[in-house]
């Protein structure tokens, strides 16, 4: 599992013209799951963005209550090392990874964070301010 963590002021998803998801001052973590990750691993990735000291004052969303906008993006997998076309084949195909990107989502809520979500396979317009910039890549 990979994930992309921003700081951001405000981060939102549309979908159809319809938010569908939107925080302010908190976590914009764009989350990406390949074949070999299970519901263990979803488990330690909410538990890593949770707790991430990435905040102000290093503090993490886990100390401040700082809202989580959880985005799936199966492109964290592309690999474009042979050429200009990337190829998806590490990314974990739709059936096996939605049910991972809602384990991470529910992971969090039951630690207490307020988490708000794109919609899995829809196009999304993917909107935010960043802080900082303070972006961080989390690779289990």
């Amino acid at each position: 599992m990979r994930a992309v963590v921003q700081t951001v002021g405000q981060a939102s998803v549309t979908v159809d013209g319809e938010v569908v998801g939107a925080i302010e001052n908190g976590l914009l973590v764009l989350l990406g799951v390949t074949h070999t990750d299970t519901a263990q691993t979803a488990q330690t990735m909410a538990r890593k963005v949770h707790e991430l000291r990435i905040l102000d004052g290093e503090r993490s969303a886990a100390d401040t209550g700082a809202p989580i906008l959880v985005v799936s993006q199966f492109t964290l997998y592309g690999d474009a090392r042979k050429g200009r076309r990337p190829s998806w084949t590490a990314a974990a195909p739709a059936e096996v990874a939605e049910p991972l990107v809602t384990a991470v989502v529910e992971a969090l809520r039951q630690r207490g964070a307020k988490v708000e979500t794109g919609r899995f396979r829809a196009h999304m317009l993917v909107q935010s301010t960043n802080i900082g910039p303070q972006t961080l890549l989390l690779d289990l």
